[in-house]
């Protein structure tokens, strides 16, 4: 902890102390600081309704939670993840959030407490596994959220800052360092950090794995007195035009951030409580809107029971009953209502008739003539010279010769004009 006066040491020692990393403005200390909670089992932390809670899960300590344990000095660098849940439920409470970039790097919660839950002690699971060895350990967070003093503070800005992801910005440095420079710029008595969200959680894309593009993150900031001129600047209809045409918003105090923040003055929002009108509005009475009936009288528990069965007879009866009659009607038009071949020649002129038997007629003659079809043999495989003496050999049948009995495949014995080959005998006798 830097040093501090003696009045800011007191402090410190006497409210301060106890609170598991909130971020507070210290009037009399003219600086903010952080404080970080250490990971124990079943620890108490105290944070403030309507300031920053930040709690880190540091990997160091649940490294000697595991077997085999490791020695003094010794370094292991096993990869450990974390999962936080509400004691009795799957998930966090609302206003809790958990984040860990990667499974060597340390788990944050984080959040607003709201002032719905001061006095009510919400109890955090926290489940650390060893990817390498699949060992567990378990350790309780008990979170008691405290009432903080002028909750909530009256005046509100949210900043929205690009260069920055939100693990980076929940650190108690980074934090320090934006809230020192908001501090320069607005000059408040008693400064908080309310929340952080990151940019993600608004709708906003993953960046591109270039140029070490960064997600953006919102910090939103209280503070008890009005909002500064340079502040205000972004509200002029100058910079107002420039923000509609996506061009930087000339602002002076920009100068202040830039070294560290990269600030979307487009993005950031001031919030007046003081300036807000209550949205109730009185009830008046006429056209549209239903007399009071009074409370509502449920029915007794004495009712008689009603009969059912006639109700269930109605039910199927009717429709069956319709379903019959139109079965019946169906019927007799398709069964009885059938005119027939012999009163549909009566009624066709008789040159259709003959025209249609005539098609008829022909379409069979085709159809019995294409069953009996047989092809003849192709005369390009027929040989055209004499394969002994090399003369051309004449056509095997005439022009008028009628082939369509002829055969596919003609065997040897088929072909005219085949020149038989000598067999070469065998030495030996002939046997009769």
């Amino acid at each position: 902890m830097p040093a501090l006066p003696l009045k800011c040491m007191l402090y410190y020692l006497e409210h301060v102390s106890f609170l598991p990393f909130s971020v507070s403005y210290l009037s009399f200390c003219f600086s903010v600081y952080t404080i970080l909670s250490k990971v124990h089992s079943d620890r108490n932390v105290y944070p403030s309704a309507g300031v920053l809670f930040v709690h880190v899960l540091e990997r160091e300590y649940f490294k000697g939670e595991f077997p085999p344990y490791p020695k003094p000095g010794e370094i292991s660098n096993d990869p450990i993840t974390f999962n936080t849940n509400l004691m009795g439920y799957p998930d966090r409470p609302g206003w809790l959030r958990y984040i860990q970039r990667t499974p060597y790097s340390d788990g944050v919660l984080y959040g607003s407490p709201t002032i719905e839950n001061v006095g009510k002690p919400t109890i955090i699971e926290i489940t650390a596994y060893n990817r390498r060895t699949f060992e567990t350990a378990r350790h309780n967070l008990i979170i008691n959220i405290m009432s903080a003093e002028d909750f909530p503070l009256p005046y509100q800005a949210e900043f929205f800052i690009r260069n920055m992801n939100v693990e980076e910005m929940l650190a108690s440095e980074v934090l320090g360092d934006f809230l020192g420079a908001v501090k320069n710029v607005w000059q408040p008595e008693r400064l908080n950090a309310i929340n952080i969200t990151s940019a993600l959680d608004r709708g906003g894309r993953v960046p591109l794995p270039i140029n070490d593009m960064k997600e953006g993150v919102y910090v939103m900031v209280g503070a008890d007195v009005p909002f500064s001129s340079c502040l205000r600047e972004v509200e002029n209809p100058q910079n107002q035009l420039r923000c509609s045409q996506e061009m930087e918003p000339l602002i002076t105090c920009d100068k202040k951030f830039r070294t560290q923040f990269h600030i979307d003055w487009c993005k950031i929002s001031l919030v007046d409580n003081t300036k807000q009108v209550s949205t109730f509005q009185e009830v008046i009475r006429g056209e549209g809107i239903l007399p009071d009936g009074g409370e509502y009288k449920p029915p007794s528990d004495t009712l008689k029971s009603r009969d059912y069965y006639s109700d269930f007879l109605i039910t199927l009866a009717v429709p069956s009953a319709i379903a019959l009659v139109l079965f019946l009607i169906l019927a007799y038009i398709m069964c009885c209502r059938r005119e027939g071949v012999e009163k549909r020649n009566m009624q066709t002129p008789d040159i259709q008739l003959v025209h249609h038997s005539a098609i008829q007629k022909s379409t069979k003659e085709l159809r019995d003539m294409s069953k009996n079809r047989e092809i003849a043999w192709p005369l390009s495989t027929l040989p055209v010279f004499h394969p002994v003496t090399g003369e051309i050999v004449p056509p095997l049948h005439t022009d008028n010769y009628d082939n369509t009995s002829m055969p596919l495949m003609q065997t040897q014995q088929n072909l005219p004009h085949q020149t038989q080959i000598p067999q070469q005998q065998t030495a030996g006798k002939w046997y009769s």
